[in-house]
């Protein structure tokens, strides 16, 4: 009988001392120690966009202005669906830019009517407002958001309004132009959408100003509301023509 050289080396297909053949691991099977990666379900992917949801939504810490603002726009527009209906339309008919108004009482129209939202909250631009003054106070902070806002809602309401008060005077249009319904915050929103687009990436900027043209042309092309079709450009315009200063404005806040 032979001895076996204890420094031989066993045979490959020997199991591993004290390791039973049943135990061995297949080839291409893991081990029993071996971590598989869980699959991902629809859950954390919910989850993610719930937290970019919550990130871009304004607070009353990150986002103070806006925040604030939406507070009252959406206590108008609960009070305008809810409200004694004569009340509201009254209101309404108060807080209205128009041309006879604003000969009238220029600031306080102005500053009210940007207290509603013409159609209510789940409009294009009740939807937007949130998201993009939020964005951009985000970017340039609250007072300058702010500036932003009033500059584009203020000069595209006059942009457009007192060319009526001309026609009117000039025997072009009948008097019955200069009282007329014309209220809301889309001014503004849009004047915002302009100056959020000069800081965003170069993606992300000419699809927001893709999809704000497109707004802008199927106003013009639907003409519904001559004063606001034109005035939706204008504001665009204005705030893109804030980018200059608001970036300087960054740049001095950072240095």
């Amino acid at each position: 009988m032979s001895v076996a050289d204890p420094t031989e080396a066993p045979a490959a297909d020997a199991p591993a001392r004290g390791v039973p053949a049943t135990e061995v691991p297949s080839a291409g099977m893991p081990s029993a120690g071996t971590r598989t990666r869980p699959r991902r379900g629809a859950g954390p992917a919910l989850a993610g966009a719930l937290r970019a949801l919550r990130r871009a939504l304004p607070s009353p810490t990150g986002t103070p202005f806006t925040f604030a603002y939406a507070m009252v726009l959406l206590g108008t527009a609960i009070y305008g669906d809810l409200g004694d209906e004569a009340t509201v339309n009254q209101l309404l008919r108060d807080s209205s830019t128009d041309a006879a108004h604003l000969a009238e009482r220029p600031l306080l129209v102005l500053i009210a009517s940007a207290l509603w939202i013409a159609g209510g909250v789940f409009t294009a631009y009740g939807l937007a407002f949130p998201f993009v003054l939020g964005a951009l106070e985000r970017r340039v902070g609250g007072l300058r958001t702010a500036g932003v806002f009033l500059f584009g809602h203020i000069v595209a309401t006059l942009a457009t309004e007192l060319p009526v008060a001309g026609a009117v005077a000039a025997g072009r249009l009948p008097e019955a132009s200069l009282h007329r319904l014309d209220y809301g915050v889309s001014f503004g929103v849009m004047a915002c959408v302009g100056a959020l687009a000069g800081f965003v990436p170069r993606g992300v900027k000419a699809a927001l100003l893709g999809v704000a043209g497109l707004m802008c042309a199927a106003d013009l092309v639907e003409f519904a509301d001559p004063l606001a079709s034109w005035g939706h450009p204008v504001a665009l315009l204005l705030g893109m023509g804030c980018w200059p200063v608001l970036r300087d404005a960054v740049r001095v806040r950072e240095s």
